[in-house]
C-alpha cells in the first residue's frame, strides 16, 4: 500500500487533567477525501490543532509522506503542505481580499515594492477557481460569511497545499456554492491532494468522501469506507445510541396571526413587496439562495434596517418598528446567523449574555442585581439543557451548540411573541441540532410564532409548517408543508414557478 500523505498514530492529549484525545489514529491518502466526524467535544478540533502545529500532543506520532514530524508549529505545518480552512474565517476585515490572500502567498521584506496589478490579478484568478465573483479590491469587512469562506478556500488553494483540512467549509454556502466547492475538491483530488473533510452534514459526507472516521469522547470509534455505511449507522457511531428524529416535528395548535407583512419594502436592503403572515404556534421556514434577501428580511422586521414602504402588523395592529428596541417592545426576538459575532458576547459569562436584551428584569435602581441575573440564567441553563459548569462560565468556552442555546436564552428572557431564527443549527453537531429542533417545537407549543431562516433544505422541509421562498429581494412563493419538495423550493429560489402549478403567496 502506498505511503499515506498524513498519518497520526496513537495521539493523546489532555488539558488540565481532562482527556481530550486517547490513542487516536488517523491517516490520509493521496487523492482521497477522508471525512472526520463526531459531536462537538468529540476531539476533532484538538486533533486538527495537533496536525497544524497549533498545539503539541502528549503522546503519539505524526508523519507526513512517511517522514516523522518530530517538532511541529504552524510555520512548519505550512511548509509541509498542510493548510486548514476553519468554520470561522480568519481574515483581516480592514484589508482587501487581495491583501488577505497576499499575506499567505507572498514572500519578501516589508520594504519590497508591491506589484498591485499582479496581486489583484492573482487574487481574482484564485477566487474564480473556487467559483466566486468577488472583486479583489473589496474590503473583507463588506463580505458576507459565504464570500469570506470562499476567500479562505482560495488562500489555501493558492498555497498549493497537498494536505487540505476543511472544517465545516459549507456551513454558510448555498447548494450551488456547495456544488462548486465539490467540483474544486474533485480537481484537487485529481492532482494528488488529500482532503480532511469535517462536517456535521452527513449527506455531504456521503456525497464527497471516500472514507469516514468517527470520534467519540476523544477516542476513535472506527474508520469505514463511506459506501459501506449509511446515515443511521454513522449517527449511531457518533452518539453511541440511535437518535429517533433529528427533525422532531409534531402537530401543535395553530392560533391567530401573530405577525403580518403587507407589501413591505426596504430600498437600502433591496427588499420589495414582501407579504406573508405567521400564526401563533406556527413555524414559517424562509428559504432562498445567499443574496436573496433572507437575512435582510430578518433585519428589517427587527428594526435594524427599518422598512421604508408597506406595513408590519403585530397581533392585527399596525406596528412602528424603527429600531431593535421597538421590535423588542412588540415582543420580537432575533437570533442572528453569525452567533459568534452578533449572537453572543464570547468574553461575557452565560449569565450576562442571558440578561442583555432585558436588563430591567434583573436591575434595581439602575444597578444589575447579580443574584437575579444568575437566577434567570440558571433557569435557562436547565430549561435549554446548556452544558456548562455554571452560569458564570465564559460563553466562548462552550461548544457551538451550547453557544447557540445561550443566544436563544437571551431572547426567551424577553418573553417574545415572535422569534426570528437565522440559521439556528449552522455548524453544530447532530445531537445539538436535534435538541435545538426540539426546543423550537416546545416554543411553538407555547404559542410562539417562529420565522426560521435556513440554508439546509432538510431542515426547512423537516421543521416548517409553511415555507416562504425568496428570490431577488421578494417572496417568490409560499408552499404548504404537504406540497413542498426540494425541487419546488429550488425552482422558486432560482426564479422559476414550480412546473405545472403556481405557488401560493399566502
Amino acid at each position: 500500500m502506498p505511503v499515506p500523505l498524513l498519518e497520526a498514530k496513537s495521539i493523546g492529549k489532555s488539558f488540565a487533567g481532562v482527556r481530550a484525545l486517547k490513542n487516536v489514529s488517523f491517516d490520509l491518502r493521496e487523492g482521497e477525501v477522508h471525512a472526520l466526524i463526531g459531536e462537538n467535544g468529540a476531539g476533532k478540533s484538538t486533533l486538527i490543532k495537533i496536525i497544524t502545529g497549533a498545539i503539541q500532543p502528549d503522546s503519539g506520532t505524526l508523519e507526513v509522506r512517511g517522514g516523522l514530524v518530530s517538532r511541529n508549529d504552524p510555520a512548519i505545518s505550512r511548509s509541509l503542505g498542510i493548510a486548514a480552512i476553519y468554520q470561522q474565517p480568519s481574515l483581516f476585515p480592514h484589508l482587501t481580499v487581495a491583501e488577505n490572500i497576499a499575506l499567505t502567498l507572498e514572500t519578501g521584506g516589508a520594504w519590497r515594492r508591491v506589484d498591485w496589478s499582479e496581486r489583484n490579478r492573482r487574487a481574482q484568478e484564485l477566487i474564480e477557481r473556487v467559483g466566486g465573483w468577488i472583486e479583489p479590491e473589496r474590503l473583507v469587512a463588506t463580505l458576507s460569511m459565504p464570500e469570506q469562506q470562499l476567500v479562505e478556500i482560495a488562500k489555501a488553494i493558492g498555497a498549493d497545499a497537498k494536505i487540505l483540512i476543511m472544517d465545516e467549509p459549507t456551513a454558510s454556502l448555498t447548494d450551488r456554492e456547495v456544488d462548486s466547492l465539490f467540483s474544486i475538491i474533485g480537481k484537487l483530488r485529481s492532482q494528488g491532494a488529500g482532503i480532511v473533510y469535517i462536517s456535521h452534514r452527513l449527506e455531504e459526507v456521503s456525497a464527497i468522501s471516500d472514507r469516514v472516521t468517527v470520534l467519540r469522547d476523544g477516542e476513535t470509534v472506527g474508520t469505514r469506507r463511506t459506501d459501506e455505511v449509511d446515515k443511521a449507522s454513522l449517527i449511531g457511531m457518533m452518539v453511541g445510541r440511535e437518535i429517533s428524529a433529528v427533525f422532531p416535528k409534531r402537530d401543535v395548535p395553530i392560533g391567530e396571526t401573530a405577525i403580518e407583512l403587507r407589501s413591505v419594502g426596504n430600498r437600502a436592503s433591496q427588499l420589495r413587496d414582501i407579504s406573508f403572515f405567521v400564526r401563533r404556534g406556527e413555524i414559517l421556514g424562509v428559504a432562498g439562495l445567499v443574496g436573496s434577501g433572507r437575512t435582510e428580511l430578518a433585519e428589517t422586521i427587527f428594526g435594524l434596517n427599518p422598512a421604508d414602504s408597506g406595513e408590519i402588523l403585530i397581533g392585527g395592529r399596525a406596528a412602528k418598528i424603527t429600531s431593535p428596541a421597538e421590535a423588542i417592545q412588540q415582543g420580537i426576538g432575533y437570533v442572528p446567523e453569525d452567533r459568534r459575532r452578533h449572537g453572543v458576547i464570547l468574553d461575557l459569562a452565560i449569565a450576562a449574555n442571558t440578561s442583555l436584551a432585558n436588563l430591567k428584569i434583573v436591575s434595581s435602581h439602575g444597578l444589575i442585581d447579580r443574584d437575579k441575573e444568575a437566577g434567570l440564567a440558571s433557569r435557562y441553563l436547565q430549561q435549554l439543557r446548556i452544558k456548562a459548569p455554571s452560569v458564570y462560565t465564559e460563553t466562548g468556552a462552550l461548544s457551538g451548540g451550547n453557544q447557540q442555546k445561550v443566544a436563544l436564552s437571551r431572547w426567551l428572557a424577553i418573553n417574545p411573541k415572535i422569534l426570528i431564527l437565522d440559521e439556528p443549527t449552522q455548524g453544530i453537531d447532530v445531537r445539538s441540532k436535534s435538541e435545538i429542533h426540539s426546543l423550537m417545537m416546545d416554543l411553538a407549543e407555547r404559542g410562539l410564532a417562529i420565522i426560521m431562516i435556513s440554508s439546509e433544505l432538510p431542515e426547512i422541509l423537516g421543521m416548517s409548517d409553511r415555507i416562504a421562498v425568496m428570490h431577488h429581494g421578494t417572496i417568490a412563493g409560499v408552499l404548504s408543508r404537504e406540497e413542498a419538495t426540494q425541487q419546488r423550493i429550488m425552482s422558486l429560489a432560482l426564479g422559476h414557478a414550480p412546473s405545472g402549478e403556481m405557488a401560493r403567496l399566502t
